[in-house]
């Protein structure tokens, strides 16, 4: 492929990652979207249908991870880096994804910050920002 077919690549898979948070409310079911956007300190968490929003939440983390790989694949082009990333992505997941299931489960009214930052790193593409930094300066080294 060559470089302008990689960049516009690139540039795809950026802009799918910005689309998937753009109509997030439309494709994801995700009561906790409006209320994490409210003033929420004093409120209770909204009533939420479990299978649905772990369904949700999976599959808005597996559509940012597919679109990280095409993007770190394209950037560097080693297997290694992909397969790392991969592994890790992974990893991240069953460790981010279970301690959001146990405070989900076991949230205390009002200390919604754990809540709040753990369902950030999974449905946001941070870990791509992470990554990508961190691949490049071990290339450079």
């Amino acid at each position: 492929m060559n470089k302008t077919a990689t960049i516009l690549v690139i540039l795809i898979a950026i802009f799918a990652l910005v689309g998937v948070r753009f109509f997030e409310e439309n494709l994801f079911y995700d009561p906790l979207i409006s209320f994490f956007k409210s003033d929420y300190a004093d409120k209770r968490l909204p009533s939420f249908e479990t299978p649905e929003l772990i369904a949700s939440i999976g599959f808005r983390y597996i559509l940012n991870t597919l679109f990280s790989l095409v993007i770190i694949w394209l950037v560097f082009r080693k297997r290694d880096i992909l397969k790392l990333s991969a592994i890790l992505y992974l990893i991240l997941f069953c460790v981010l994804f279970t301690a959001y299931l146990l405070v989900l489960i076991n949230y205390k009214e009002g200390n919604y910050l754990t809540l709040f930052y753990i369902r950030r790193f999974l449905i946001q593409p941070l870990f791509l920002l992470i990554l990508l930094p961190a691949f490049y300066f071990q290339k450079k080294a």
